[in-house]
């Protein structure tokens, strides 16, 4: 399984509870579309997991900043995943950036809302804020591979069901 979360904007800690703090545990491997905001955070998230790929936000410190790329391709479960953190261009930049990169799925954050797109034959996906939500749902994203693809669901950190959605590879 993969667990998907963005825009933790925390002076102290992942600010993880419920079921998203027990996917983030249970995940073969979490993705983080930024805006940890702090080491603390980061370095909590690093503590939390077994294996976590990240980028850096806008609202990231320096010092988080030092240590993530602004994106990254990632290969997880036999999904290729294009992970960015500012939609730049909206959904026409973000679906050349997983283009650009031959992936399943585009992870992004920044909005803080909870969003899948379909773009043709890519998915773009805001996990939104687990602990920030600004005015938006709480959520975070869980990913299963299927035989036929992937399986997916946005949640809210209690595990309610915010949309369920699925896609080839």
């Amino acid at each position: 399984m993969i667990a998907i979360f963005s825009d933790t904007h925390s002076p102290r800690g992942h600010e993880l509870e419920g079921e998203a703090l027990a996917a983030a545990r249970e995940a073969d491997v979490v993705v983080h579309a930024g805006d940890f905001t702090s080491v603390a955070a980061l370095e909590a998230f690093q503590d939390e997991v077994d294996t976590l790929f990240a980028v850096r936000g806008n609202a990231d410190s320096a010092a988080v900043r030092e240590r993530l790329p602004t994106e990254r391709v990632v290969e997880a479960e036999g999904v290729r995943i294009a992970l960015t953190h500012r939609p730049e261009g909206g959904e026409t930049g973000l679906a050349m950036l997983g283009r650009s990169n031959a992936a399943d799925l585009v992870v992004f954050g920044h909005t803080h809302r909870p969003t899948v797109v379909e773009n043709g034959d890519l998915h773009l996906l805001n996990p939104g804020s687990h602990a920030q939500p600004r005015g938006h749902r709480p959520g975070f994203a869980v990913l299963e591979p299927t035989p036929e693809g992937v399986s997916g669901r946005l949640l809210e950190p209690d595990g309610t069901l915010i949309e369920a959605f699925e896609f080839e590879r």
